[in-house]
């Protein structure tokens, strides 16, 4: 089997907050949402389904922390989460937070205007917050 490789739209859509015991979480560089990406570190993943029970478990914990992570940043009004895969197969979780009114309310994240990048102020400043959160 071939090493764990982080997808190449993800890697450039998304800037690394830190590894947990299943997932690499992922912060996607756009500001207009607060938003990570959780990727399983196991190369050939596609579907939740790919995984033995006990990793499937620990996804939805570590998918759960990363939204109680994104809440200590910024409240909102409802939480998305999506494995959809349809452009990029390898498996990953998108955890959204949602505010109505924002940029892409009430419909779908993906796909909706441009991103905006962090600055890099603002990114540095996102991370270390996460970090401190998801570490807890």
């Amino acid at each position: 089997m071939s090493p764990f490789e982080l997808d190449r739209r993800l890697a450039n859509d998304t800037r690394p907050v830190m590894s947990l015991a299943l997932c690499d979480v992922l912060l996607m560089n756009d500001a207009r949402f607060p938003w990570l990406v959780l990727v399983p570190r196991q190369a050939g993943l596609v579907e939740i389904c790919d995984l033995p029970p006990e990793a499937q478990a620990a996804l939805w914990q570590e998918v759960n922390l990363a939204a109680q992570a994104l809440r200590s940043l910024s409240p909102f009004d409802k939480l998305n989460l999506g494995a959809l895969g349809n452009i990029v197969r390898q498996l990953h979780v998108h955890v959204v937070g949602r505010r109505e009114g924002d940029a892409a309310w009430p419909g779908p994240v993906w796909g909706s205007g441009r991103a905006e990048p962090y600055g890099e102020d603002a990114l540095a400043s996102v991370i270390e917050k996460l970090r401190a959160a998801l570490a807890r």
